[in-house]
């Protein structure tokens, strides 16, 4: 049942094409914060970005990701089908913060 509802009207495409903007829009906003390195382009509903070590747990109190790479300080952060422009704002917000707070 699940499969038929995706496939039809071609839900599933539509929900990851916006997966997809949306892991563009997080990757544009982040580009523009110092102290954060977005280390590949997005072409798919992931970002990968390096960032200050002591910056990473402060974060995934707030926001579950994975880490990538912990010597590199590369994080992995998706997006989804239900991701909010409003969502990536409030993250992004959260990284200025956060950096900013940071020594």
């Amino acid at each position: 049942a699940q499969f038929s509802a995706l496939l039809q009207g071609d839900l599933w495409r539509r929900s990851a094409a916006h997966a997809n903007a949306m892991a563009q829009l997080l990757e544009q906003k982040v580009r523009q914060i110092e102290g954060v390195e977005v280390t590949q382009r997005a072409e798919a509903n992931a970002v990968f970005a390096r960032l200050p070590l002591d910056v990473i747990p402060v974060l995934q109190e707030q926001f579950f990701f994975y880490v990538w790479d912990a010597a590199r300080g590369e994080v992995r952060w998706m997006t989804a089908f239900d991701t909010t422009a409003e969502d990536i704002e409030d993250f992004v917000a959260c990284i200025k913060k956060t950096l900013a707070a940071t020594p």
